[in-house]
C-alpha cells in the first residue's frame, strides 16, 4: 500500500533554480491519495476536543469541509479581501514579496469555541499566524492545526509555537 508521501509529486527547480516543488494536486487526483489525506488529519484529530474547523482558500477548504463533514462539524472560510458578503474582520500578514490581507466573517466564531485549522501546507507560517489572530479576536481558543504537508526548513512552525502543530508530512528542505 502506498503512503501519503507517495502521491506528492516533487518539481525541481520551481519556481525558481535550486527548489523543489512539492505539489499537493497529485494527492487530490488520485482518489487513494485523498483518501489517505483526508484520514490522516481526522485521525490526527481524533482526541481534540473542538467545535469548528477553520481553513484558508483555497486549499484549506478543500482540505478542511471533508474533515468537517467526517468530524459532524462546521467549516468557517478564511478569504482573500473582499470575497466576504456579510460584515468582516481583517489581517494583513508578510508575503515573501510584499503582503496580503485576509478576512473571515465577524460572526464565524463565537467566544469560547474551541477551533481547528486545517491547510494543505505550512511554509512560513504567516498565514496561519494571521488566522490565529482573527480567530482569537473573535474570542475563539485555537486547539489543533494540521497540514497535509511541512517545508521545515522555512521554519514556519516557530511562528506558531504555543500552539498543537501537526503536519502528515514533513519536508525537511525549502
Amino acid at each position: 500500500m502506498k503512503k501519503l508521501e507517495d502521491y506528492v509529486r516533487s518539481i525541481p527547480d520551481f519556481p525558481e533554480p535550486g527548489i523543489i516543488f512539492r505539489d499537493v494536486t497529485s494527492i487530490l487526483q488520485d482518489a487513494d491519495g485523498l483518501h489517505l489525506a483526508i484520514e490522516g488529519l481526522m485521525e490526527s484529530l481524533k482526541d481534540v476536543d473542538y467545535d469548528v474547523v477553520v481553513g484558508p482558500e483555497s486549499r484549506g477548504f478543500i482540505f478542511g469541509v471533508p474533515v468537517a463533514y467526517e468530524a459532524g462539524k462546521g467549516f468557517v472560510p478564511v478569504r482573500k479581501k473582499g470575497k466576504l458578503p456579510c460584515e468582516t474582520i481583517s489581517a494583513e500578514y508578510d508575503l515573501e514579496y510584499g503582503s496580503a490581507v485576509i478576512e473571515m466573517h465577524k460572526d464565524s466564531i463565537q467566544p469560547g469555541q474551541k477551533v481547528v485549522i486545517i491547510d494543505d501546507l505550512i511554509a512560513t507560517g504567516g498565514t496561519i499566524e494571521a488566522i490565529i489572530g482573527l480567530i482569537e479576536q473573535l474570542g475563539g481558543q485555537v486547539v489543533k492545526i494540521c497540514f497535509v504537508m511541512e517545508l521545515a526548513g522555512l521554519k514556519g512552525r516557530e511562528k506558531l509555537s504555543g500552539y498543537d502543530v501537526e503536519s502528515l508530512i514533513t519536508y525537511e528542505g525549502k
